[in-house]
């Protein structure tokens, strides 16, 4: 058996040496680079734009204004992270909007050129402040899927016994993928040839399609190893568009590579949100009602809302619910998704909630969540197709040590330190996207599959061979893994935690036919892999190739799909410098059947670490002024590093999901991330009396209930 089996990462080697290759690091003949030159103001309308000096600058090749380009209208394919593209006019939308782009022969020439522009922007009106304009009233649309209702929350509030109401709030984040964007464009006659970090080639091929208005086969696109992309990537954004549009014009190779500054504006970010949660519930803690109210910030002219009340639908048993999401128009860049879209920041306002709710009851935080299990979706009233989530609370809060767990706040101390335990579900929509795929044996006995999937450090390339072990009888080892090129099998975007259900499905479905026909080749059932090479020597084949596929049924509709977890952690806090610092945490996770368990325990504990970033580190702060994000880069945006992060453990309960996939999994590189910050948040609570409803943490100036 190689399916469940803990094979290490194919790809770590080539990684940890620096064999591995990405974007940036291709050889290409007579490439030109280019370098976007943002706006340093907020909105309004370019009215000058000095070239003189950086026309001037040796290796400078051209300097493209607004208007320049070869018109490109609105993009309406969802693979366009952003309708409109940048420098068609002189209009900006934001501050950080690219207002001219250089290319030159080098980067330093390019980046002497850009600090020489002399930019004017007339200015006009700016409002950047979430919170703000929520005060006003102005700017904000309702979004219509975010608005549910099951029952009458009224009603269910007035027969309550016990009633929390409170406003909760994230902040904005960006994704700090190690590898900026890079894109290289090349015009091959009337063809289009494109490697791009991305998560999804044949989103990329179908957005420059439309751009250019060619037929899809007239583009490659194409991707080696991704240095993180977290959702950024997985969109197709206005300098890999730009890159194509200059390259046609000089006849030249166009490279733009992504100074980190720009990662904050380029290609979205997580925006803030903004949650009114009220629950309420019996005497014994059975739910009553549930109101989720969510606003998220989103771009002046282009649609992104954060579904912050996802998870409110289904989390918990209440035969009353109403969620409600709002957008509210800012003049910022474009939002996107960011690992664990909605239901990470959305689940951060439920999960606090729920502690008050457990406090304000004198209940265990763990027994309340039991007691309102829901045995089916409360919203849809569909069954699940497999959820263990019960099981994660007994084993997490066994495991964790739970019931030491202070149960009146501020009470515990260790050296000095106030010490505290918190804990929280987490809850992550199923997405599945079809996927094909082609596994080719060869005379020599090695085996090849080709999918335009994505390794983006998931462990792709690890779990694919897996598969195939496992059903022709070959070794891993055996196993190559070609990806991510549109003259490959399609697959969709490698996002959304589908991965392994769309693709890894294909492949099973290719393996097994493969081996069908081997032992149709053989004249009998039940031959051995050692045998391969000398049946397709006999037939005097060279190599025998299956092309398989795998798309969600119909009939799946009729089940509701999640991964689930329970998340434990334990802080620590000095009184006298009250800054939080997790010591422990503890995930355990109900996502199906585990293909490969260090790749998993992996994703988890990354997921993990992001979440203490959530909770504690992460926050892209707004100048009022400009709405430019103040830090932009890894000196001002703090991530976790290691001093951040203590002990951290990621576990899995058995189980398998026959109607999520054929495989019997469900994904896991995002679940991980969600209910860390309602955690901490709950731990702090426990470890000082104070009350955090807004990530992330912030202590200065309040003191300690003890």
């Amino acid at each position: 058996m190689t399916i469940g089996a803990p094979f290490p990462r194919q790809d770590g080697v080539a990684k940890v040496t620096g064999a591995a290759r990405f974007a940036a690091d291709l050889e290409w003949p007579g490439v030109v680079e280019g370098l976007l030159v943002p706006t340093p103001t907020g909105p309004g309308r370019v009215v000058e734009l000095d070239l003189a000096a950086a026309s001037r600058v040796p290796g400078v090749v051209r300097i493209f204004k607004p208007g320049e380009l070869p018109s490109i209208g609105p993009l309406d394919h969802w693979a366009a992270g952003q309708a409109t593209v940048p420098l068609m006019n002189d209009q900006v939308g934001h501050e950080g909007q690219p207002v001219a782009l250089i290319l030159a022969d080098d980067r330093v020439a390019a980046a002497a050129a850009a600090r020489l522009i002399g930019i004017r922007v007339e200015p006009a009106p700016v409002r950047v402040d979430l919170e703000t304009s929520l005060q006003v009233g102005e700017e904000i649309q309702d979004w219509a899927p975010g608005r549910t209702a099951v029952g009458s929350v009224e009603q269910g509030l007035a027969e309550a016994d016990v009633m929390v109401t409170a406003r909760y709030a994230t902040a904005d984040r960006h994704h700090a993928a190690l590898e900026p964007s890079v894109t290289v464009a090349d015009w091959r006659g009337d063809g289009l040839e494109v490697v791009t970090s991305t998560q999804w080639v044949f989103g990329v091929r179908a957005a420059l399609a439309q751009a250019f208005g060619l037929e899809a086969e007239r583009v490659r696109v194409r991707s080696v190893f991704v240095g993180g992309g977290f959702g950024a990537k997985g969109s197709v954004w206005g300098h890999e568009i730009l890159a194509a549009a200059a390259a046609r014009v000089i006849g030249r190779p166009v490279r733009i590579v992504l100074p980190r500054s720009q990662t904050f504006t380029a290609h979205g970010h997580q925006p803030a949100t903004v949650q009114d949660v009220t629950l309420g519930a019996r005497r014994d803690g059975r739910l009553t009602a549930v109101r989720h109210l969510g606003w998220s910030a989103a771009a002046r002219t282009d649609d992104y809302v954060e579904h912050a009340t996802l998870g409110s639908r289904t989390m918990y048993a209440c035969p009353n619910i109403e969620t409600v999401d709002r957008i509210v128009r800012l003049d910022r860049p474009q939002p996107t998704f960011m690992r664990a879209p909605h239901e990470g920041p959305g689940m951060v306002g439920l999960e606090i909630a729920m502690d008050e709710l457990a406090q304000a009851l004198g209940l265990d935080p763990v027994e309340l969540r039991i007691r309102n299990h829901a045995d089916a979706d409360p919203t849809s009233g569909k069954p699940f197709s497999s959820k263990e989530l019960l099981a994660c609370y007994r084993l997490g809060a066994e495991r964790f040590g739970w019931a030491e767990r202070p149960a009146v706040t501020g009470t515990r101390r260790e050296g000095g330190l106030l010490v505290g335990m918190g804990m929280a579900s987490a809850l992550m929509s199923t997405f599945r996207f079809g996927a094909s795929a082609r596994v080719s044996l060869h005379r020599d006995g090695s085996v090849l599959v080709e999918s335009a999937a994505h390794e983006i450090g998931t462990g792709v390339g690890t779990i694919l061979p897996q598969i195939v072990a496992e059903h022709l009888g070959v070794e891993p080892e055996r196993v190559r893994v070609a990806l991510a090129d549109t003259t490959l099998p399609e697959a969709g975007g490698t996002f959304g935690s589908a991965t392994t259900m769309g693709v890894g499905s294909a492949v099973r479905d290719a393996a097994l036919k493969l081996k069908a026909r081997l032992d149709t080749l053989a004249g009998e059932p039940g031959l051995e892999a050692r045998e391969y090479p000398d049946l397709l020597a006999l037939h005097r084949l060279d190599r025998v190739s299956e092309e398989g596929s795998w798309a969600p049924r119909r009939q799946d509709a009729a089940w509701a799909m999640n991964a689930y977890g329970a998340v434990f952690v334990e802080v620590r806090v000095d009184p006298r410098f009250p800054m939080p610092r997790v010591t422990r945490a503890l995930g355990v996770y109900s996502a199906g059947r585990i293909i490969n368990p260090i790749t998993a325990r992996s994703q988890a504990i990354g997921g993990m670490i992001w979440g203490i970033g959530q909770a504690l580190l992460e926050e892209s702060r707004v100048d009022p002024n400009t709405g430019r994000f103040v830090a932009k880069g890894f000196g001002g945006y703090r991530v976790p590093t290691h001093a951040d992060v203590g002990a951290v453990e990621a576990l899995f309960v058995p189980e398998f999901d026959p109607h999520a996939s054929p495989l019997g999994a469900r994904g896991v590189g995002e679940i991980g991330t969600i209910g860390i910050g309602a955690a901490v948040a709950n731990a702090v609570f426990n470890a000082t009396g104070l009350r955090v409803r807004r990530l992330p943490v912030d202590l200065i100036g309040r003191r300690p209930s003890s």
